[in-house]
């Protein structure tokens, strides 16, 4: 028995573009001589449909559409997840679809509830096994998270289950397919049957999912591993109830994985909104020169627009930079000089500064200003406005709200310093993208003369550790300080971390690349007087 995995890029909301992408996928999997295709979680409306699965006109479509779906495919057997209705309450369904008509549903049983997810606010959990029959063959239903807790696949053995079936929205980040497959060795264990594990494709808001799909044995054996980063029909054979080795894909290097996340994050979310063209400020630093790389791999150059805003701080060479970039990769290139507008802004505050000295207020006007300029060619011409700030800024607030900040769309938002050096490295492999010098020179806002970023922040291989320590593992202040670091530079970057709560709130969606992103994974309050470090030199002690 050949069974199809359809590991298909979706857009949420969609219905009748998911239906038709499922369609095609049936009739390439029937082509191939398969009697049964699995599709993603929640297929029919793509993941995740958040607040969308509220309204009842929504559900109700969903459903309309999976019933077109089983009177247009009589000769397969499909399974398609849909948000399932049922006496006011809502299930995370998987239907199975076979002889023309709805023949099973499947209510997934363990709803994260943690990181990105939310589904016990939307959904309620199921409880009982689902097992159909398919070419003699009794297959079992679990839905992603339902194979990270033990029971359901358990359930669906004793049921008399002999491979299970698992559609799956698993949002990417570093390492993530390593902690898949353990999870699913778990579950075999535990239920004794082989695995097959179908993961959907393409990028949604803040999350991006990297299919990845696979297939393993009754022993926990990997028989099949697809290609990450890849739509398209994948197949598994049956001997019995036996899975068959085949194919096995190569698992990508972390700075390929992570850069094609970013590729297809940049493109869903450009294409999947309706933008035609994307714009950004290339100042001649490394961070606008890897988000330039990664909008013109996504979109192609013609889509893509380069402005540099120089000042009277902007160094020669960054100018001399940016238009090599732009000049290597094909992209428009604009330049338009902020001084005049900056002078404006000074002589119109020139009282209320009443001869104070330049300061940070002067720095983040030439900010706003550039933010406001990109804004403007964004109104009039349709771009989406691409952000170039990075992890390590975004945690120690080291952006300028309104200008920096401003846009649409935040490519680097869960990408730390160190890694976006990894990353230039990487593209740089590929082909030439970034001139060397941009690699090599200190990092500099150039607001003020002869600025670098380590003026006042520590360097960011110290700063990246601390960051991740503090946010994304919720490490104790002490338990940093036993890390090695310096108890003054410790407290003042948690400090620095907490104070940026605001702007982090205010600013754009950027793509997840880490276990814990400064979008839904993290949310602490605004207003808050906990202040972990004050007593850091006394643990110390």
């Amino acid at each position: 028995m050949k069974l199809a995995l359809a590991q298909l890029n979706l857009t949420v909301g969609d219905l009748k573009g998911n239906a038709a992408k499922i369609l095609a996928a049936a009739d390439e999997a029937r082509a191939a001589g398969a009697s049964l295709l699995l599709t993603p979680e929640m297929s029919i409306c793509s993941y995740a449909p958040e607040d969308l699965v509220l309204r009842e006109d929504f559900c109700a479509a969903c459903e309309a559409e999976v019933n077109k779906l089983a009177a247009a495919l009589p000769d397969i057997t499909l399974i398609v997840g849909f948000p399932h209705r049922v006496d006011g309450d809502c299930y995370n369904a998987a239907a199975v679809l076979q002889d023309g008509r709805i023949a099973a549903i499947y209510h997934k049983q363990k709803l994260p509830n943690h990181s990105v997810f939310d589904e016990l606010r939307t959904f309620r959990p199921g409880e009982a096994a689902c097992v159909f029959e398919c070419e003699g063959v009794r297959f079992g239903l679990n839905i992603c998270g339902d194979i990270w807790e033990p029971g359901p696949a358990e359930l669906a053995a004793t049921a008399g289950a002999q491979v299970l079936l698992v559609p799956n929205a698993s949002p990417f980040h570093v390492d993530k397919r390593l902690e898949r497959r353990q999870v699913a060795r778990n579950r075999i264990d535990a239920a004794g049957i082989p695995l097959v594990y179908c993961n959907l494709f393409g990028g949604q808001d803040e999350l991006v999912f990297d299919g990845a799909s696979f297939a393993m044995d009754a022993k926990g054996h990997l028989t099949h591993q697809f290609p990450a980063w890849e739509e398209g029909v994948f197949y598994v054979e049956l001997d019995g109830t036996v899975v068959v080795p085949g194919a096995q894909a190569a698992e990508p290097e972390l700075e390929a994985d992570v850069y094609q996340a970013l590729v297809t994050g940049v493109r869903d979310y450009t294409d999947k909104n309706g933008f035609r063209s994307v714009i950004l400020g290339l100042s001649g630093g490394i961070d606008s020169a890897l988000t330039l790389a990664v909008a013109v791999d996504a979109l192609g150059a013609k889509r893509v627009q380069a402005v540099m805003m120089p000042s009277e701080f902007t160094a020669s060479v960054s100018l001399e930079l940016a238009l090599e970039m732009a000049e290597i990769l094909g992209v428009k290139y604009s330049e338009i000089a902020i001084k005049p507008v900056y002078d404006v802004f000074i002589d119109q505050l020139a009282d209320e500064f009443d001869q104070l000295p330049f300061d940070i207020a002067e720095e983040n006007i030439q900010a706003r200003i550039r933010g406001t300029l990109l804004m403007a060619l964004s109104n009039k011409f349709g771009h989406l406005v691409l952000t170039t700030g990075n992890k390590s800024e975004m945690a120690v607030g080291y952006a300028t709200l309104y200008g920096d900040m401003a846009g649409g769309f935040a490519v680097l938002k869960d990408v730390p310093k160190t890694l976006v050096y990894r990353l230039s490295n990487y593209r740089n492999g590929l082909s030439r993208a970034i001139p060397q010098r941009i690699i090599d020179r200190p990092p500099s806002a150039e607001l003020r003369p002869n600025q670098t970023d380590q003026d006042s922040l520590p360097p960011y291989a110290v700063l990246d550790v601390i960051v991740e320590a503090y946010a994304e593992r919720d490490l104790s202040a002490a338990e940093i300080l036993a890390l090695g670091f310096d108890a003054a530079t410790v407290k003042r970057i948690i400090r620095l971390i907490d104070l940026a709560e605001y702007k982090r709130r205010q600013s754009a969606p950027g793509i997840r690349i880490t276990p814990r992103n400064f979008g839904k994974d993290r949310r602490y309050p605004i207003t808050s007087r906990y202040r972990p470090e004050e007593n850091l030199q006394e643990t110390a002690k």
